[in-house]
Order: C-alpha cells, then structure tokens, then sequence
C-alpha cells in the first residue's frame, strides 16, 4: 500500500478521510485511484485535488451517512444513496443499535477496502449478484453476542454466527474485531497469527476456488491439494478438532488449520499469497529495496523473505509476532506455484 498526498503537501494513508494539517476532508477517488483532498462544490458533491484529475465526486452513503467508509462515488454514476465499489458487496450489516457495532463495522470495512485494494492489485475478478462473474461475491457482518463489561457473552445457540463462506457469500463474526477476544482465539486454537484482514483474505480464498477451480480444474487442484471428496469436509473436521494437525504439518502446509481438509489448505495458502503481495507493495512503495522482484514466485518469497527478516527483528525488538515464517518448506511452495499459475490465468479469462 502506498501513502498519498493531501494539496497541502501533508502525507496521506489508506484509512483517512481527514488531513490534520490542512483539515481538509479526504477520500479515495476511483478516478485517479488515491486518497485525495476534497473540494466542497456549491452545487453539492466534491471535486478531486489530485493533479490533472478534477473528477466530481460525491460520498458512499456509509461514508456521508454512516462513517464507516473514506470511499466516493463518481456524480455521473448514481445519486445521493449510491454505495462505492467495496460497500456494494454487503448484505448484512452489524445492528447499530448496539453500542459499540459502528466501531466494531468500520474496523470490519477498513479490513474489506485493503482486501479489494489487493485483489484488484492482483487484476483478480469479482463482482456482486447481476454483474457479469459467475460466482457472485457478498458479505455478512453479523454477531452471535453483546459486549458485557469489557466481555462477550453468548445469546441462544441458534444465534450463533460462524465466520465462513459458502457459494460466494462471506460471514464475518464481529467479535473478530475485538483484540482481546481475537487474542484468546488465537491461543486457544494454537495459530501463528489472527487477524481481521486474515480472515477476509481466507474466506476469500474459498470465494476464488469456487471461482476459478470448481468445476472447471478440480483434477490439478487435488493433485496439489489433495482429494477435496475423501474424506468429506465434516469427517475431516471431526478428526482435527478431535486429533489436531500432525507433528511434521510444518513440512508440508503453510499452517495448522491448513492440515483440516484440502479446502482449509487452499484457503489458507491463498491467504498467505495475498499477505505477502500486500506486504510486497507496501514495502516497495515505503522505499525497501530488498521488496523489488520480477513478478515471478521465486522472485517473490525471496523478497517477502528478505522484507520478513528485517520486519521479523522488529517486531521483536518490540515484543510482537514475527511477521513471516522464516522458511517455505518445498510443499507449500509448490501450491503457491499453483496458485500463482492459477491467478495469472484469471487475469486474462473472464469468469462470467
């Protein structure tokens, strides 16, 4: 990700929608694609700042109305309710009658806005239902429990979400938003890391097999992956919540829960594609040397290798995880290279 700048010369990130220098109103222009200093019109709307652009614009409803959002909208597109390119694709959304559930959306649609970023980085296909793509993509932001006293407490089961996908519909948890209980998760379940934009980017990854490789390159994808069929998704759950992953999975999967079922291991490997990409492009737009590569594989985990090195003794100067495991066994790069083949080909095929 790189940084922008505001007309007043001030720097600029991703997440903002004011300058604190010049207190300009900011968004992202789907025009010139930056974050850009807003110019209020007398008419209504806003025109872009950005060098030879002058796009009007007005604001995504979730940002005018919500402010859950830094995204505009073209004016020639739509009118005064019209949601941007990434709000679009929700279906539901946190009830904001409870206390706490706007913070919890906006931390769940900053998430969702680096995902796009990646995805469109990688000139990956997506769209909603009605568009041209075979497989539409939406989300769900739902919760199972109310925070109680800094807690969470679960209501009926029969409420209870799960963060998950199925045939294109992505359901997010909104607990997943809170650090602390995240945490907790994330040493219960014996995981590396748990994040908000891991889970977007793991649930995606089962959007983009039913997308790309259901139907149309199964037989290659269990060469690699392993027999999607034998045995079916809930025996292969049972027994890893039952048994856990095997002793040598760091030889052959990027995780642990990449061990559950050859789904869980493209999700989970396609994940880490899409960390190290984004990792990749922030680096090279920060100035890191090391992140330049050829666009090959190998090009790239030896600079997300040598990225995660340095970022690794950062972190740990300052008592934080590592960033990148500090090796890619033989087997996990092999499914990279899969998935790698995989994502170049969707560049250059339509998926309707």
């Amino acid at each position: 990700m790189q940084t922008f700048s505001c007309r007043c010369g001030n720097p600029l990130f991703f997440e903002n929608t004011h300058c604190i220098s010049c207190e300009s109103e900011v968004g992202w222009c789907p025009a010139c694609t930056n974050i850009v200093a807003l110019e209020p019109l007398s008419g209504g709307g806003y025109r872009c700042t950005h060098t030879s652009c002058g796009t009007t614009l007005m604001k995504c409803h979730n940002y005018a109305v919500e402010n859950v959002c830094n995204r505009m909208v073209i004016m020639d597109e739509g009118h005064a309710d019209t949601l941007c390119d990434c709000c679009r694709y929700n279906e539901v959304i946190p009830d904001l009658d409870i206390s706490g559930h706007r913070e919890r959306w906006a931390a769940l649609e900053a998430a969702k806005r680096r995902l796009f970023h990646t995805l469109n980085l990688l000139k990956l296909p997506h769209g909603t239902e009605g568009d041209a793509i075979r497989v539409p993509l939406s989300f769900s932001f739902m919760a199972d429990a109310l925070p109680d006293q800094g807690l969470w407490r679960s209501t009926a089961s029969q409420e209870k979400v799960y963060t998950g996908h199925a045939n294109g519909h992505i359901t997010i948890n909104v607990k997943e938003t809170d650090d602390v209980e995240r945490e907790r998760l994330r040493v219960d379940m014996n995981e590396s890391h748990r994040t908000l934009i891991g889970h977007f980017r793991h649930e995606v990854g089962h959007y983009y097999w039913d997308l790309l490789v259901k139907e149309q390159d199964e037989g290659k994808c269990c060469q690699v992956f392993g027999d999607h069929n034998n045995p079916t998704y809930a025996e292969a759950l049972e027994q890893y919540y039952q048994q856990g992953a095997p002793a040598d999975w760091p030889t052959r999967f990027i995780s642990a829960y990449a061990t559950m079922h050859p789904w869980e291991d493209f999700a989970e490997t396609f994940a880490f594609y899409l960390d190290m990409v984004a990792v990749l492009d922030t680096a090279l737009h920060m100035g890191l040397s090391r992140a330049k590569h050829d666009g090959t594989l190998d090009g790239m985990l030896l600079a997300f290798h040598q990225v995660g090195l340095a970022v690794n003794e950062l972190n740990r100067d300052m008592g934080l995880l590592d960033l990148a495991p500090g090796v890619i066994a033989p087997a996990v790069r092999d499914k990279l290279a899969y998935l790698h083949t995989l994502i170049q080909n969707a560049n250059a095929s339509p998926q309707a």
